[in-house]
């Protein structure tokens, strides 16, 4: 979430369609440049933990759980920094995405430490998932506040 540009917005959810139960230490997935996406109704996209915390684009995702695929049932838009739930429980927070299988979905990954697995987490199939706005931190990573400092236009 950048504070400087995003205001309010409503939560999108989803639908648990598959549970997957492995991990990965080299995967080799990609952190695109967007720190959001817009998901529509009726997408199914991949949610998979790390414990990477770097933002950069291009920067290399190789400690992985893969949690599990998800249909998109209110459409929306989904930011780094959004608190990922699942069920009753909170996964993590969107860490960003990897393209290596679109068109056909994202992956979004979500920052989580321990990596879970779906198994671990003992996730089932029609789960509900949202992602709820996160609070927004600043450069270095305290909760943002507005001040005189910040409060005017943004400087990016």
């Amino acid at each position: 979430m950048n504070p400087y540009e995003d205001g309010p917005k409503r939560e999108v959810t989803a639908d648990l369609v598959k549970v997957l139960v492995h991990r990965r230490d080299e995967r080799g997935m990609r952190l695109e440049p967007f720190a959001s996406r817009c998901v529509r109704a009726g997408e199914v996209h991949e949610l998979v933990a790390t414990d990477h915390t770097g933002t950069a684009a291009g920067s290399r995702i190789d400690r992985v759980g893969f949690l599990g695929f998800a249909e998109v049932t209110r459409a929306g838009v989904v930011d780094r920094g959004d608190e990922v739930w699942i069920g009753s429980r909170r996964v993590g927070v969107v860490l960003g995405f990897d393209a290596c299988h679109t068109p056909n979905h994202y992956n979004v990954l979500v920052h989580a430490d321990p990596v879970p697995t779906g198994s671990d987490l003992e996730l089932s199939p029609g789960e509900p998932v949202v992602f709820r706005q996160g609070v927004p931190l600043d450069t270095a990573g305290h909760p943002f506040t507005q001040s005189p400092v910040n409060s005017h236009k943004c400087p990016i």
